[in-house]
């Protein structure tokens, strides 16, 4: 008689579904032999991801959002959170840029150039992390966006963005993960990056069995040590989309510095 599977519940941010990293890292875990679970992904903006969690509705957490990460945990609601991996944000908009953000010193200066000119810029406005990132940016810049003629406020997750901010021609703020995974689709451009107040970090975090007896602890910390593993490292590793890599692994990061250095003996 075949043993039914446990389900395991992951509330995540809907960047990493977007990015499709998900469709690779969860059949490796599904079909190793020393697993019998079946993952269900409930992917939703970050601040959505980690009220579902505080009520028990998930086994784990997996998320971009540190402060909030950090507060989490500290409020006895998770344990054992470890670093996964990270991207970057990323501002895009036409080619044509016309707030001229290319010549911007920095993601702050950017912002201001946009608001300055009045050029359309789309918010996810779903109090996800990449909304927090945002208005975290437009604090930074003393302004307020809200409700001017020129900011639109999605309420969608970043792939619902992207295509908005594309018919509207318009700026945005996405992870990297997520842009490359719908770069084909639109004709929006990457106008500035590489700015460390851009860096995107993603976290894993069990629900706390003390706090919650009947979440799947046992199967949570296996999947926490499956994607912070060598095999699940490498696998983060090596996804890319037309060539670019979509994240880095922080938990074992010299898999990544090995991946390089094999590429470049490829070459």
């Amino acid at each position: 008689m075949i043993k039914e599977k446990t389900k395991l519940a992951i509330a995540s941010t809907t960047s990493i579904q977007n990015s499709g990293l998900f469709d690779i890292l969860i059949p490796t875990y599904e079909k190793s032999t020393k697993y019998n679970v079946k993952v269900e992904v409930i992917a939703v903006g970050t601040g959505k991801a980690i009220r579902l969690a505080k009520k028990g509705g998930a086994d784990l957490l997996f998320v971009h959002d540190p402060f909030r990460e950090e507060k989490f945990v500290a409020e006895g609601y998770g344990v054992n959170r470890r670093p996964v991996m990270h991207n970057s944000f990323v501002i895009i908009g036409i080619a044509k840029d016309p707030a001229d953000i290319k010549e911007a010193k920095n993601a702050v200066e950017a912002f201001e150039l946009i608001a300055e000119t009045g050029s359309p810029f789309v918010s996810r406005g779903d109090d996800s992390g990449t909304n927090i990132k945002e208005l975290d940016l437009w604090e930074d810049a003393g302004i307020n966006p809200k409700g001017k003629g020129w900011y639109f406020e999605a309420g969608a997750k970043m792939g619902d963005t992207l295509l908005m901010a594309d018919q509207k021609k318009a700026y945005t703020l996405s992870d990297m993960g997520t842009f490359l995974n719908y770069e084909q689709k639109i004709d929006l451009k990457i106008l500035f990056q590489d700015d460390p107040m851009l860096k995107n970090q993603y976290s894993i975090i069990a629900i706390n069995p003390d706090r919650f007896p009947n979440v799947k602890y046992r199967e949570a910390m296996d999947f926490i040590a499956f994607v912070t593993s060598n095999e699940g490292q490498l696998l983060i590793a090596n996804y890319k989309k037309n060539g670019v890599n979509l994240f880095y692994p922080d938990a074992v990061p010299s898999v990544m510095t090995k991946t390089n250095r094999r590429e470049k003996n490829e070459t």
